[in-house]
């Protein structure tokens, strides 16, 4: 039986300009600190019913500082 990874979600903070859509799109994956720089909530690992808003989060960030990995 293979084993499932899951979802997890990642912020290149040398990429990310504070644009925050990621936090808006997905506030329960992603927050932004007292400068306005995103990073993923705890592990970053997302919850098979929250893969979507993450796609929408990536797709959405102008600087593509969003990345999805399943490790």
């Amino acid at each position: 039986m293979a084993k499932i990874r899951p979802m997890r979600v990642q912020v290149d903070a040398t990429k990310c300009q504070g644009h925050n859509r990621c936090v808006v799109l997905a506030p329960q994956l992603f927050e932004a600190d007292e400068y306005g720089m995103s990073s993923p909530i705890g592990d970053g690992i997302v919850p098979p019913d929250l893969e979507e808003a993450a796609k929408l989060a990536v797709d959405n960030c102008p600087e593509w500082a969003i990345t999805i990995t399943d490790n």
